[in-house]
């Protein structure tokens, strides 16, 4: 459920995407909020500046969340994007503990309005191959003897 506040605080990240056009960058802005609405951090799209694949706004807040907060400051935590995160940042912010996201546009909003933010293509996987090796550095690393 989207509160007053929360659609207060998802119109600052809208802001901050609005923001980082200006700058040059992509059109995406996110931050971090603590229990009381206090914003924590904010963040912008900068992959093409800084020529980082990586540098999405809610993956630079979710290590900032990981680096800064401790757990159970960081479990309650609110993320405001401008838009849903993408698969990378999904996994960078369940690593972070940050508490929950809130999101203005879904993936499939945008790309509707932006067709080729649909179109990376599919990873083809092949594994798992090669236990035995592959476990003696988890062996070693979780199970030392």
């Amino acid at each position: 459920m989207i509160t007053t506040a929360d659609e207060e605080l998802l119109r600052r990240a809208i802001a901050i995407a609005a923001q980082a056009i200006t700058l040059g960058d992509a059109p995406y802005g996110s931050l971090l909020a603590d229990q009381d609405d206090v914003v924590l951090a904010e963040a912008h799209n900068t992959v093409r500046r800084d020529n980082d694949i990586t540098a999405h706004p809610e993956l630079k807040l979710a290590r900032w969340a990981a680096r800064e907060l401790d757990p159970d400051t960081a479990a309650r935590t609110t993320l405001y994007t401008s838009c849903q995160p993408c698969d990378m940042c999904a996994g960078g912010l369940l690593r972070s503990g940050i508490g929950r996201v809130v999101y203005a546009l879904s993936t499939e909003q945008l790309i509707e309005l932006n067709p080729q933010s649909g179109a990376w293509p599919t990873v083809i996987e092949s594994g798992p191959a090669l236990f035995e090796q592959a476990r003696v550095p988890i062996d070693t690393y979780y199970r030392p003897h």
